[in-house]
């Protein structure tokens, strides 16, 4: 059965191998990446992090913040040993270089989405070329050489859309955890600016 498969894939001409290696460079994007956000701590550590942050315990918050997997209690960590007087300024540096790592590689899935219609395209243009090629040489008489041609076209076609539409899903799903990501660290980063405002820190020097 896989030989029968690879033998189908196989008539779709030269550009399946351009097709082949983007839908593996895909696969490993999107493993690399769920493995990635799998390995995330929870919002418990944030909290963690603002809990000793409302008792005055700052170093031992930062220590925490930065011990812990969650990119959004490491936000807040750069905010708390940064807070006298630019905690903001480190957050958004720190938040910044977090969402960074979330999007590693992301963009190779985008060009993936876009590269692999246009792929396909060029194998539907060279099949159709080679299937009105064997129809100029031998007219009508040889079906089974044109429809040949015709199935290199509708193949490639396929293939293309297929690997776009199976890495576009992913591209998304994880382009939208990134936006969420960076819309509960700004969540975060606002409670820790309430905080330090209340113990005196929000921007001038501590006595």
């Amino acid at each position: 059965m896989l030989s029968g498969f690879v033998g189908f894939l196989a008539k779709g001409g030269p550009v399946m191998i351009p097709l082949g290696a983007c839908s593996v460079l895909a696969l490993a994007v999107m493993i690399d990446r769920a493995v990635a956000w799998l390995r995330l701590g929870s919002l418990a550590d944030p909290d963690a992090v603002l809990a000793r942050a409302a008792h005055g315990e700052w170093e031992n918050a930062v220590s925490a913040g930065e011990r812990s997997r969650s990119p959004v209690a490491r936000v807040l960590a750069a905010g708390i040993r940064h807070r006298n007087p630019a905690a903001r300024l480190a957050m958004e540096a720190a938040a910044q270089d977090e969402l960074g790592r979330l999007r590693r590689y992301l963009p190779v899935l985008d060009t993936v989405v876009t590269l692999s219609p246009l792929l396909g395209l060029m194998g539907t243009v060279t099949g159709m070329i080679g299937a009105f090629g064997i129809m100029a040489q031998a007219g009508l008489n040889q079906p089974t050489a044109i429809t040949g041609g015709v199935a290199e076209a509708l193949i490639a076609t396929a293939a293309g859309l297929g690997v776009a539409i199976g890495a576009l899903v992913p591209y998304n799903f994880f382009q939208r955890r990134a936006e969420a990501m960076a819309e509960t660290m700004e969540r975060y980063g606002s409670r820790l600016e309430l905080l330090l405002a209340e113990a005196g820190l929000g921007g001038r020097q501590a006595s």
